[in-house]
């Protein structure tokens, strides 16, 4: 620490940063070992933790969050770094939202979001966690996951193992407000150089617009974009 910038709440901010990341503390041992107010330390990791750059352990301690190793994840990640020259392109052939999840455990998280500029919007923010139950980035990333994993979702999905063999033979999947009311998706999977499945890339939008069916307007492109991703890994 420090260095002080002038700007008294973001030196706060990060000094409680530095002190989480020597070790995880709750707020009394916060308060002790960043000389904080109590008021102040708690609504300084309080405001840190909704922007996932603090979380909370087992014991309720707040530790490091995600959103700081997504951050760095970005400088020399190669999906990531590979989207940037794809993704851009597959939003305006198709005009609606696209994403890129990643399978983390029993959830999925967007690791990439870009929205069209103007109209309704399916609305994904960076780090979102989403259930592998429901939607269609779900069912790619659940179809050539291993078999514990499969069977533990199945158990609460909204579809089953026969629509996971579907996706594996097709090479893609929709859905049509399973996710959310009104929400329609298309996915496919980007593997990696070994073939290995790494992440899935979606289109989704309204279903006015979209259709029950997505994948009937727009796989082919979608499928497209998955083979440029993966010829860039």
């Amino acid at each position: 620490m420090g260095h002080d910038s002038g700007i008294g709440v973001l030196d706060k901010a990060v000094g409680v940063l530095h002190v989480v990341a020597e070790s995880p503390c709750g707020l009394a041992d916060l308060c002790e070992r960043t000389g904080l107010p109590r008021a102040t330390a708690h609504r300084l990791a309080a405001g840190l933790e909704v922007h996932r750059l603090l979380a909370r352990d087992a014991d309720g301690r707040w530790c490091l969050g995600p959103a700081l190793n997504e951050l760095a994840g970005r400088v020399d990640d190669p999906l990531l770094a590979a989207s940037a020259g794809v993704l851009p392109k597959l939003r305006e052939i198709t005009g609606e939202s696209v994403q890129l999840y990643r399978r983390e455990g029993l959830s999925r998280v967007c690791v990439v979001a870009l929205e069209p500029p103007a109209g309704l919007r399916d609305t994904v923010p960076v780090g979102t966690r989403l259930p592998m139950t429901a939607g269609s980035g779900a069912k790619v990333l659940l179809a050539y996951s291993d078999p514990a994993t499969q069977q533990s979702v199945l158990a609460t999905a909204k579809f089953t193992d026969r629509t996971l063999a579907e996706v594996r033979k097709r090479g893609w999947a929709q859905s049509a407000a399973e996710r959310e009311p009104g929400v329609a998706s298309v996915s496919a999977p980007v593997r990696d150089a070994h073939g290995v499945v790494v992440a899935a890339i979606s289109v989704s939008g309204p279903i006015d617009r979209m259709g029950r069916r997505p994948g009937a307007r727009w796989a082919a492109d979608l499928l497209a974009a998955a083979d440029a991703l993966t010829r860039r890994l």
